[in-house]
């Protein structure tokens, strides 16, 4: 059964000139093989990406040795565990210490292929926003951003905020405080943690400045713990502030429309789907394995093909 199962990969993967994977567990949801295979049709390239539904990392470590292999993406749980198999990073891979694509340089000494990592997730979210609103200047630049949330997400997000979109300081809502302990202590290990703050109470949010741009960093759900009450209720407060930016809601499975979304459009914010984060990070990592740039993309029908597999889902 093995070598059958062999056999079919090895046919899949001679269809094609180049392939990469998805690389991480589970995947079973994810959109990224068929956002990159809308890129390649539409850009002429025989390539596929194929899902790599596995925590084996030395099982990928072999497969990524084949000659036509072209890069990955890499997600949960190996964004961090693949960094001691890389030859190099970008600065967006070192400095939010996670990694979601793997890309091939050559030595241009020794020929040798090296395997390098970035984090495009950044460029997802800062793209997201900059696609969607029309007057950043307006919106959030030099205001307080805000982060809901305390893993992978809430990191890069705060790295966007802070390296490209101007925020004067960002607040933290989250409904474990350890947790965002950890987030402050290795932003600021990385050199961009300033003026961050946990702001753990409805009181504290009503003395704080309003906010001009949100990233959602959380999974769609009711709260009912005291904690996650408490949390939304701080996420609420900031809404209702008279200034009215601009959320990204970073979660969009099974529905890129959650109570967050709703919450947020009832108070006049303008409501960015996570979706668009996903395609904006996707088109990123196509620049560093195609070359081409996201103007010679196939932009347009990238959103539509998405927006009906999730329409198609709902169903």
């Amino acid at each position: 059964m093995a070598q059958q199962t062999e056999s079919h990969e090895s046919s899949r993967l001679d269809a094609v000139e180049r392939h990469g994977y998805l690389f991480g567990h589970p995947i079973a949801h994810s959109l990224s093989p068929l956002l990159h295979q809308t890129i390649y049709d539409g850009i002429g390239l025989p390539w596929s990406q194929f899902p790599l539904d596995s925590t084996d990392m030395a099982l990928f470590l072999r497969l990524r040795e084949d000659p036509r292999f072209y890069g990955a993406s890499v997600t949960m749980p190996h964004k961090v565990a693949i960094l001691p198999h890389l030859d190099g990073l970008t600065p967006e891979g070192s400095a939010v210490g996670a990694v979601n694509t793997l890309f091939i340089r050559t030595d241009p000494e020794t020929g040798k292929r090296l395997y390098m990592g970035t984090n495009t997730d950044v460029i997802g979210i800062r793209d997201s926003f900059y696609a969607n609103v029309s007057d950043p200047d307006t919106s959030f630049h030099g205001r307080p951003a805000l982060v809901v949330g305390g893993g992978g997400a809430a990191r890069s997000a705060v790295y966007a905020l802070r390296t490209w979109m101007k925020a004067s300081k960002v607040y933290l809502v989250n409904r474990d405080r350890a947790e965002v302990r950890a987030v402050i202590e290795e932003c600021t290990a990385r050199g961009y943690g300033d003026d961050l703050i946990d702001v753990s109470t409805v009181s504290q949010a009503q003395e704080l400045e309003g906010v001009g741009a949100i990233v959602a960093c959380v999974p769609n759900f009711s709260p009912k713990t005291e904690t996650e009450k408490e949390a939304r209720a701080v996420l609420e407060c900031f809404l209702q502030k008279s200034h009215k930016g601009a959320i990204l809601e970073m979660c969009y499975h099974p529905s890129p429309w959650t109570e967050i979304a709703e919450i947020s459009q009832k108070e006049d914010w303008k409501v960015i789907l996570g979706t668009e984060a996903m395609i904006y990070q996707g088109l990123e990592q196509d620049k560093y394995w195609t070359g081409k740039t996201v103007e010679q993309m196939p932009v347009k029908k990238v959103m539509e093909v998405i927006a009906a597999k999730l329409s198609e889902a709902r169903l």
